[in-house]
């Protein structure tokens, strides 16, 4: 959800009908390039614009607004410093360990910390770095499965693996968890994620433990996404067949619609000249065949020629494009209509 995808237009219309609205920081240093010369600058100026706006079309009483900030970006501390600054509700932290996140609370911050993971011993280093460094309890802990969107977890090995599921993964994940908890007295809530389409598939992740969910694909195709529409119709237009999984500059697979763009790169025709940005800590230009902030970048503006759409393994399965208030309530009724089955006789 990250270049663009989910800013303050689709985080303030989740929050506004009761979830947890997310802005991603990556590449806003590209999208708010007018303001300085300089990506990192450009970034954190970026993000303090977005939660201003997040937070001016929020409805105060509920609105929970949250930042998404990869570990693996260069200027991921000051990107932090910057959501508490700016009294962000909640951080949400992966693609790395951020094992010193509860670091860069001041005095009084009001943000909460939940690290993303991918398997029950990535929260357990985690936790004993925050509440052993930091004596810090996480606020809570988000769980991706292998089917979720964008960069992942995972090996190629463990992906193509059939018993490498969400479903295994959560209940050792809320198990770890409740270790925890008792240890610390606090609760923590488990939130999982990748591939939940449904309010079926959202009530059979709360069956296995867990407290919510995560999801951005359906989110995409929403009118307050905040990526173009040409974006939004790749998702409409994408088959089951078209899903795939690529090997991401940044050194982690990743799922993504395959397109022309994506074709040529396998076909080796693609190479950047330099790196403009460095952006991301693992991503080495003089091996990279594509810049991955620009790719993302112009996909998000609707250049999908010059760039690619990152997606969930579901993502196949939209066909057309409703408001976040028409998806909420549709997730609602088919999870209550899943509750109301089992108490018939």
């Amino acid at each position: 959800m990250g270049v663009g995808i989910s800013l303050s237009g689709l985080a303030s219309a989740v929050a506004n009908e009761g979830g947890v609205g997310v802005i991603s920081a990556a590449g806003l240093g590209l999208i708010y390039k007018a303001h300085s010369n300089d990506f990192d600058e450009a970034s954190r100026w970026g993000l303090k614009e977005e939660l201003r706006k997040a937070r001016d079309a929020t409805k105060r009483s509920k609105g929970i607004i949250g930042v998404n900030i990869m570990v693996a970006m260069n200027d991921f501390a000051n990107l932090v410093r910057t959501a508490v600054a700016e009294k962000a509700d909640i951080i949400f932290s992966g693609a790395g360990l951020p094992l010193n996140l509860p670091s860069f609370l001041t005095g009084g911050a009001r943000t909460k910390l939940a690290p993303i993971v991918s398997s029950a011993r990535a929260l357990r280093i985690i936790c004993r770095s925050w509440i052993g460094r930091y004596r810090y309890v996480p606020d809570a802990v988000v769980v991706e499965g292998p089917k979720a969107g964008g960069h992942l977890g995972f090996s190629r090995e463990q992906l193509a693996d059939s018993s490498c599921t969400l479903e295994r993964i959560v209940p050792e994940v809320v198990e770890a968890v409740r270790e925890i908890e008792r240890e610390q007295g606090r609760r923590i809530p488990v939130i999982a994620g990748g591939g939940i389409y449904t309010g079926e598939d959202i009530y059979a992740i709360t069956e296995l433990g867990a407290d919510g969910v995560q999801m951005g694909t359906r989110f995409v195709a929403t009118e307050e996404c905040d990526a173009s529409p040409a974006f939004k119709q790749a998702y409409i237009e994408a088959t089951e067949e078209q899903i795939d999984i690529i090997q991401s500059p940044v050194g982690m697979p990743g799922r993504a619609i395959r397109n022309s763009f994506l074709d040529r790169v396998r076909e080796g025709s693609t190479r950047p000249k330099s790196c403009p940005f460095h952006c991301i800590k693992t991503c080495d230009v003089t091996h990279s065949p594509y810049c991955i902030m620009l790719a993302l970048y112009n996909a998000f503006r609707g250049r999908l020629e010059q760039g690619y759409a990152f997606c969930g393994a579901n993502a196949w399965r939209i066909d057309r494009i409703v408001s976040v208030r028409e998806l909420i309530a549709s997730l609602r009724e088919e999870f209550d209509r899943k509750v109301a089955s089992l108490r018939l006789p």
